[in-house]
C-alpha cells in the first residue's frame, strides 16, 4: 500500500492532481489549506481535513486506519505546532494513532517521538523554512515498520527527509 500525504496546497489544483497522478497512491491523507472547493480536491480515495484557511465544511481532524497502522490526521494549527510537537503527540496518543500526519507550518517534519511518528509533508507551493516544497510516500513494510520518503513537486526524492521507522517502540533507521 502506497499512502500520499500532502498538505498546504493553497489553491494550486492543477499541481495537486498532478502529484496525485504521478504517485498513483492506494490512499490520500491532506492535511488541509487546499484552499478550494472541495468538488475541486481529486477523486481518489482521500482523507482531508480543515486548515485553517479552508473555508469548506470538512473534519477538523480524522481518523483512518489501514494495515494495522492507525492515522490521526489534523492541520496542526490548533496544537500549536509551529511551537511545539508535545500537543500533537499527546493528541495521537490520547486517539490511539501511531501516525500524526499533520501540516501548517509548511516544514517537512518526519520524527518518531515514542511510538508517535509524527509527519508534517511540508507545503507543495510554498516551504518556509526549507530550502524546497515536498509531499510524503509512506508505505508500510509489515512487522510495524514504514518506510517514509519525500519529494519535491516534480517527483525527485528528498534524501535528507524520511527513512524506515518502527511504530511498535524498536530503533528506527534513517
Amino acid at each position: 500500500m502506497r499512502i500520499l500525504i500532502i498538505s498546504d496546497s493553497h489553491g494550486e489544483g492543477d499541481l495537486l492532481h498532478e502529484i496525485c497522478a504521478r504517485v498513483d497512491a492506494d490512499h490520500v491523507i491532506h492535511c488541509g489549506d487546499f484552499t478550494t472547493d472541495r468538488s475541486e480536491l481529486p477523486t481518489v480515495p482521500l482523507t482531508v481535513v480543515q486548515g485553517n484557511c479552508d473555508w469548506e465544511e470538512v473534519p477538523v481532524d480524522a481518523l483512518w486506519n489501514a494495515e494495522e497502522i492507525r492515522f490521526y490526521v489534523t492541520h496542526g494549527h490548533r496544537h500549536q505546532v509551529n511551537s511545539s510537537l508535545l500537543p500533537i503527540r499527546y493528541r495521537a496518543e490520547e486517539v490511539g494513532a501511531q501516525v500524526a500526519c499533520f501540516g501548517h507550518s509548511h516544514f517537512p517534519v518526519c520524527e518518531q517521538d515514542g511510538e508517535v511518528l509524527l509527519l508534517n509533508p511540508g507545503s507543495i507551493t510554498s516551504p518556509r523554512g526549507y530550502r524546497i516544497p515536498t509531499y510524503a510516500v509512506l508505505e508500510p513494510l509489515g512487522d510495524g515498520w514504514v518506510e517514509v520518503s519525500f519529494y519535491d513537486p516534480l517527483g525527485r526524492s528528498v534524501t535528507d527527509r524520511g527513512g524506515r521507522y518502527c511504530l511498535t517502540g524498536g530503533e528506527s533507521v534513517l
